[in-house]
């Protein structure tokens, strides 16, 4: 049924169980994973004053590392489930199109997300990464909570 899945994760609780889930499915089809984390570009995470304090080379470290922890976790996670993987760390997009640009480039034909379940005044100033992937996206698209 599907080959190729792709596991978005930002690190969180949440998201480490679409990343368990994720590779549950893979290992029961015999697919590979591609893991994806993004990292939005740093004018819209600092603007204004904040980007005066908070200089783009410290951003883009910080973020690396971050990236790279999350990854390196959950290849090991991948490793202990033996399904086959490959990680990377998108940087500079806003998260949804990160996502969804990642299945197409690397031929995912299922992409593994989790949803925060934000609601309110929340979900409208954060947005939900999730929607804007379902709503946007060619490829089938399981959400997790």
């Amino acid at each position: 049924m599907f080959k190729h899945i792709l596991i978005a994760t930002d690190g969180s609780e949440l998201a480490r169980k679409a990343v368990t889930q994720g590779l549950e499915i893979a290992k029961g089809l015999g697919a590979k994973v591609t893991v994806v984390n993004v990292t939005e570009p740093w004018v819209a995470v600092a603007p204004g004053e904040v980007a005066m304090a908070f200089p783009i080379k410290e951003y883009d470290e910080s973020v690396a590392a971050n990236a790279a922890q999350i990854l390196s976790s959950v290849e090991k996670a991948s490793r202990d489930a033996s399904v086959e993987c490959t990680t990377r760390h998108v940087r500079d997009q806003f998260p949804a199109e990160g996502i969804i640009d990642s299945a197409e480039k690397n031929g995912c034909d299922l992409i593994v997300m989790a949803s925060h379940g934000r609601r309110g005044l929340m979900r409208f100033l954060l947005g939900s990464q999730a929607i804007k992937v379902l709503t946007h996206s060619t490829i089938p698209v399981l959400v997790c909570r």
